[in-house]
């Protein structure tokens, strides 16, 4: 389950949560040859560090490197935006609904559940579920150390598993496995979880650290998309990564009162005006996005909301308020999804969950925060984690502010809203809300919450 942290800002209260710690196409596969890993900007640091960031982050490189390869055309499988829509390269709307599988964003470096299981498996279970898309953590740390995992088995259930992960550094294991997934015709964001190794999301609320700074972050995400570019991901003309999420739950309250990220025009921070650099998450996100779409233009940029925005506050990484008035403006058209998160009591009760709670006053919530968006066809949205327990009352419930009329709620809202992309938080079986048992066996833990999904998975 999200390690969650509770805050306080004036009259609002607000819950801080993040990741981690919490069949086969029968095609051929050949694991992919090792690629050089990325380039280190900046060591990391073996531990972590104080979140005291820079006054003033270094300006980021104006010009990615001229190495990049070669990207084909958006008519080569590529996705892109239309209104309130994500469509494939012959304009066919489509909807991204998938899971979250956590854990090269902690100290493993290596995505869970392979201490139970072959990653060919667990991916192949993925597939045989419905889903379309993975959504895979990781954190800086792991891109610029790029440390050899172990965390994984070699032997289930008497058979062999895992021999392409044995020696193999963290990017050639999360090569592996994105190759894997792309030849079965699976498709992968790439999520940015956090700074340091470790769980849950970065507590300063900022995109990066002192051991970290922005440059950092900016060049290992142009490594990334030059690596993901490369044709061996790229699979019956479809590649395989087809975006970034940029940065997982920034928010305004972090370390210390409105000392995180904020969204420009926020009137509590000054209106965070686009030359607060150390703060500004709108700005950021364009300077990063823009340094990826340098290398491949065709890549999905993916911008999550914050908590907070001119005194109105929720769930980290799920407010959208200020797109309204101040939005996300990238040098390349049709390649921006807004992305939110949303959650139930469960994790924390927020002012919404009540005894008048309805379904309908669930859906003036999230049309507020970040519904609107899709609406007004401003852009495509995507909610990128939402989750809840595998307990019958967890899924559905009848009774007003619980866990489980909340996840029925927003089941229905998606079922609605067909515009709405989503992957599920988490796959991984040893979290709370975990779609797979702790043994990651291909039954779900619960038939009922798959059922649900499943009746989402389409538009």
């Amino acid at each position: 389950m999200k390690k969650c942290t509770v805050l306080v800002f004036t009259a609002a209260v607000i819950a801080g949560c993040g990741g981690g710690g919490n069949g086969g196409s029968g095609m051929s596969y050949t694991p992919p040859a090792a690629a050089p890993p990325a380039s280190t900007p900046t060591a990391p640091s073996s531990t972590p560090t104080g979140m005291t960031p820079p006054t003033e982050p270094t300006t980021p490189p104006a010009t990615p490197p001229p190495t990049a390869p070669s990207v084909p055309a958006k008519t080569a499988g590529y996705w892109h935006t239309s209104g309130s829509n994500i469509e494939d390269s012959n304009n066919t709307v489509v909807r991204l609904a998938g899971v979250n599988w956590y854990g090269f964003e902690t100290t493993d470096h290596l995505a869970h559940g392979l201490w139970a299981q072959d990653y060919q498996s667990i991916l192949n279970t993925i597939k045989t579920l419905g889903y379309n898309v993975i959504r895979i953590p990781f954190s800086n740390e792991m891109v610029e150390a790029n440390p050899v995992p172990t965390n994984f088995t070699t032997n289930a259930g008497g058979k062999a598993v895992n021999a392409a992960l044995v020696g193999k550094t963290a990017l050639e294991d999360l090569d592996t496995i994105v190759a894997y997934a792309g030849s079965i015709g699976l498709r992968v964001i790439l999520d940015n979880h956090r700074s340091e190794a470790g769980n849950s999301n970065e507590a300063s609320g900022l995109w990066y650290t002192t051991a970290f700074p922005q440059t950092s972050w900016i060049a290992d995400w142009q490594a990334l998309a030059m690596r993901y570019s490369d044709a061996r991901f790229t699979f019956n003309g479809n590649p395989t990564v087809i975006g970034f999420d940029l940065r997982n739950e920034p928010h305004l309250i972090g370390s210390s009162a409105k000392s995180g990220s904020c969204w420009t025009g926020d009137t509590t921070v000054n209106g965070c005006p686009a030359s607060l650099t150390s703060q500004n998450w709108t700005v950021a996100a364009q300077t990063a996005g823009n340094a990826i779409l340098g290398i491949n233009p065709n890549l999905l940029i993916f911008v999550e909301g914050l908590d907070c925005y001119s005194g109105v506050c929720g769930w980290q990484g799920g407010n959208l308020l200020g797109v309204a008035t101040n939005p996300v403006v990238l040098n390349v058209p049709n390649q921006l999804v807004y992305s939110a998160h949303d959650y139930g009591p469960a994790l924390f009760q927020q002012s919404w969950f009540n005894g008048n709670t309805s379904a309908a006053s669930l859906n003036s919530v999230w049309n507020k925060y970040w519904g609107y968006i899709s609406a007004a066809g401003t852009a495509p949205v995507w909610l990128g984690e939402f989750g809840t327990g595998n307990g019958a009352t967890d899924v559905q419930n009848t009774a007003a502010g619980s866990q489980g009329q909340w996840f029925a709620a927003l089941v229905a809202y998606l079922q609605a809203n067909t515009a709405i992309s989503w992957t599920y938080w988490a796959l991984n079986g040893e979290d709370s809300y975990g779609l797979l048992d702790s043994n990651y066996d291909a039954a779900p833990a619960s038939s009922t919450k798959q059922s649900l999904l499943q009746a989402i998975q389409a538009r």
